[in-house]
């Protein structure tokens, strides 16, 4: 019991009672900085741990219009707390729980399942064509066939990067028998080419997908994604020019290091020499 100014107060350790709070219309704070705020503490109390209501839904909760509901939820897009793509509902945003090592051939596929989430393949295309460019990256003559891969690469049914692989159809004409929707592009390569990268170099930078590679990845605009160039080689010949668009609210690059030996270089979540 408190007492103050011959008033007797009864002390409580209450917690602020789960559920919408109602807005207050006569405050100078907009009603979205309102409704932001409080989605922001019911977050923080793990009430959507389930799901996310929907716009209608929290029209319906807090008396309020669609284009006040939208506000809110764009501020929350924007600070990374949910997404949204056209036609679905909010959801809680995903983490960048994927994680690659810097400076080896690493394996997408087994991070993602090392990760605890189910990866799969979406194949857009698997045939052979002429690419100058790509040709010349490769060392080869510029009307050389190519087997030419593009897969959409999943992490629990949600998009999380845009893969384009290249490879002289010298040698890797067999991978068009493959089915990439579940498996690793190099253990295909070792089992139907009988040959593995042993090498490369790799560049990665930020980057804004253009507007057809943000309704593939699902992404909002403004929304950046890691590019990462790769030319694998096989004891020194090239044997792979890849172009990978990752989602950069879903994947971080990581490198180890210590006072002593500087940075360390390896693998997480998959064999040297396995990627996918």
């Amino acid at each position: 019991m408190l007492r103050t100014e011959g008033r007797t107060v009864k002390a409580t350790n209450r917690r602020p009672l789960p559920g919408p709070a109602p807005m207050d219309r006569s405050s100078a704070l907009p009603l979205w900085a309102q409704l932001r705020a409080d989605l922001d503490r019911r977050l923080g109390a793990g009430e959507f741990e389930d799901a996310f209501p929907g716009e209608l839904a929290l029209v319906a909760e807090y008396g309020v219009s669609r284009h006040t509901v939208r506000e809110a939820l764009r501020r929350l897009r924007a600070d990374g707390v949910v997404t949204a793509e056209r036609g679905r509902a909010p959801r809680l945003a995903v983490q960048a729980a994927i994680e690659q090592p810097l400076g080896a051939l690493y394996s997408l596929f087994a991070s993602v399942e090392a990760a605890g989430q189910r990866q799969r393949s979406v194949v857009r295309i698997l045939d052979v064509r002429a690419d100058g460019l790509v040709a010349v990256r490769l060392g080869l003559e510029e009307s050389t066939p190519l087997l030419h891969l593009e897969r959409l690469r999943l992490a629990d049914e949600e998009p999380l990067a845009l893969d384009r692989v290249w490879m002289p159809a010298e040698v890797a004409a067999p991978l068009l028998e493959a089915d990439f929707t579940h498996t690793a592009l190099y253990d295909e390569l070792a089992r139907r080419c009988g040959l593995r990268p042993t090498g490369g170099r790799e560049h990665i930078r930020a980057v804004v997908p253009t507007a057809a590679e943000r309704r593939l990845l699902g992404v909002e605009p403004g929304v950046a994604a890691f590019a990462v160039d790769r030319l694998a080689c096989h004891e020194a010949r090239p044997v792979e020019w890849r172009r990978t668009l990752v989602r950069g609210d879903r994947f971080a690059v990581i490198a180890d290091f210590s006072a002593r030996d500087g940075y360390r270089l390896g693998v997480a979540g998959g064999r040297p020499g396995s990627a996918g």
